[in-house]
């Protein structure tokens, strides 16, 4: 399934870090939550959300130098485990 923020950083401790930009999902998911930091190889991020998990992933690759943001898009939300 999709990664956490804390499972991208650490499962790749050797790659720079990048600055991705959430697009998309529902309206009360956080303006601060829409910027998150991850692994360039990142294909897909979750955010934890009101009880469950917002699902984005990575759309096709453009010009990603260094420095540049990657953009994900929202593709569902799943509910957590009780």
């Amino acid at each position: 399934m999709g990664e956490t923020i804390n499972d991208v950083i650490t499962e790749n401790p050797t790659d720079t870090a990048v600055r991705a930009i959430l697009v998309g999902g529902p309206s009360s998911l956080p303006e601060i939550s829409r910027t998150q930091t991850v692994s360039p190889s990142s294909e897909k991020i979750k955010v934890v959300h009101l009880g469950g998990y917002e699902h984005f992933e990575r759309r096709a690759a453009g010009a990603e130098g260094e420095g540049a943001e990657i953009t994900f898009h929202w593709t569902m939300r799943t509910k957590a485990a009780e």
